[in-house]
C-alpha cells in the first residue's frame, strides 16, 4: 500500500485497531518514519514553521496520525485554547494553565512508573 505515493503497509493488517497505542510497536515506528518523510516533504513545498503530528480518532475511530503543516501555534489547537474576545473565537496559548515544575516531575514519576508496568506485562 502507498499513501501520498510512500510505501505504508497496512497498520491493521486486515483487522481495526481503534487506539494508536495499540498498534504493534514496529509498525508504529514505520509510520512514523513514513510521516518523517512527509513532514519533509512538506516543509520544502509549503515552507511551514514547523510540522506538527496528531494522533486522534474522533472523526472516525481508527488509529490515525496526522501530519500537519503549522504556519501558527494555533494551527493545531486544543478546546483548552479557545476563547472569545470582542465577539469572536480566538485561540491562544495564554489560556493554556501553568504547571509548576514539582507536578511536571509528579507526573514524569507517575508516567516512568506506568512504563515499567506496561514492560513486565
Amino acid at each position: 500500500m502507498k499513501v501520498n505515493g510512500l510505501p505504508c503497509p497496512p497498520a491493521t493488517q486486515g483487522r481495526h485497531i481503534d487506539h494508536f497505542t495499540d498498534v504493534p510497536d514496529e509498525t508504529a515506528a514505520h509510520i512514523m518514519l513514513v510521516a518523517q518523510r512527509i513532514g519533509r516533504a512538506l516543509r520544502v513545498g509549503l515552507e511551514p514553521d514547523r510540522i506538527g503530528y496528531v494522533v486522534h480518532g474522533y472523526g472516525v475511530p481508527h488509529a490515525h496520525l496526522i501530519v500537519v503543516p503549522q504556519h501558527s501555534p494555533t494551527d493545531i489547537v486544543s478546546g483548552r485554547t479557545a476563547g472569545i474576545d470582542d465577539g469572536k473565537v480566538t485561540f491562544s496559548v495564554s489560556r493554556l494553565p501553568q504547571v509548576d515544575r514539582q507536578a511536571l516531575d509528579h507526573m514524569a514519576d507517575r508516567v516512568k512508573e506506568w512504563i515499567q508496568q506496561d514492560d513486565a506485562v
